[in-house]
């Protein structure tokens, strides 16, 4: 039997037309949409993630200027504090900014210094020294200040702990959360050195100590014997920084949509 030329084409009947609606649609136009709505929707939720980051770090700039202003805790008050906020790991739970007075003395343990850190364009690190404020508590980590790291790294810089004495320490506290890529202390012990370390652990820290330590630091306002330059960056990303980041993703959103209107539409009119 001949099949006619009818036969081969979609049948209208009625107006309806028969046959697969989709045989004009070819594969790569499909893939085509696909990718272009993925892409497109992941691009405008980083924007919109970044928007919210912003959000949230202008609200924790206005929790931080409420802290500052605040009477300074003693050191009951702020274990529990600490305690009552232990269960949360968001950054809304952490207690930096608070402010403490203590009366605390130091500890004979090395000095600590926390490497990798950098301060006006100079590596360097984060000296710290352990007080007790009583023999029940939990000792403190007291910062000291930065301290510029020499061009041998197998020279640690010639600190000397405070001296034994009590001493009145009144400053804010602060906290840092925990590294997702990796939170071991990796501690480097040399007798007569301070222990080098490369993440602020309080639990390895403790560990590493034998004794409990609170999980906050203390920048004192005047640190005893010292005048060491103190580091205070409690956002480490400003709002202005995510609000520029959300603006980047959204234009990379719209000038990726464009594009593939404009192969879309070049794919059109060669057909």
């Amino acid at each position: 039997m001949n099949t006619s030329n009818e036969t081969k084409n979609n049948l209208t009947i009625n107006g309806v037309v028969t046959g697969n609606p989709f045989g004009g649609v070819s594969v790569s136009r499909v893939l085509l949409v696909l990718i272009t709505l993925v892409v497109f929707t992941i691009l405008v939720k980083l924007g919109l993630w970044q928007l919210s980051r912003a959000e949230f770090k202008q609200q924790w700039q206005q929790t931080l200027a409420l802290r500052e202003q605040q009477a300074a805790l003693n050191y009951p008050q702020l274990l529990s504090l600490m305690k009552a906020k232990s269960s949360a790991i968001e950054e809304a739970a952490l207690l930096t900014g608070y402010r403490l007075s203590i009366q605390a003395t130091p500890v004979k343990q090395p000095l600590l210094l926390l490497d990798n850190q950098v301060y006006q364009g100079q590596v360097g690190y984060l000296a710290y020294q352990v007080f007790e404020v009583t023999t029940q508590q939990p000792w403190i980590l007291v910062e000291l200040g930065f301290v510029g790291a020499g061009n041998d790294r197998r020279e640690l810089p010639a600190l000397a702990p405070i001296q034994a004495g009590q001493y009145a320490l009144t400053g804010r506290v602060y906290q840092k959360q925990a590294n997702p890529l990796s939170d071991e202390l990796h501690p480097e012990i040399h007798p007569d050195k301070p222990i080098r370390f490369q993440n602020l652990s309080m639990p390895a820290l403790a560990e590493l100590l034998h004794h409990d330590i609170a999980a906050v630091v203390l920048q004192p306002d005047n640190v005893p014997q010292y005048s060491l330059p103190q580091p205070w960056v409690p956002i480490p990303l400003s709002a202005q920084k995510h609000q520029g980041y959300a603006l980047q993703w959204f234009t990379m959103a719209a000038v990726f949509l464009g594009l593939m209107l404009w192969i879309a539409l070049r794919q059109c009119r060669r057909q």
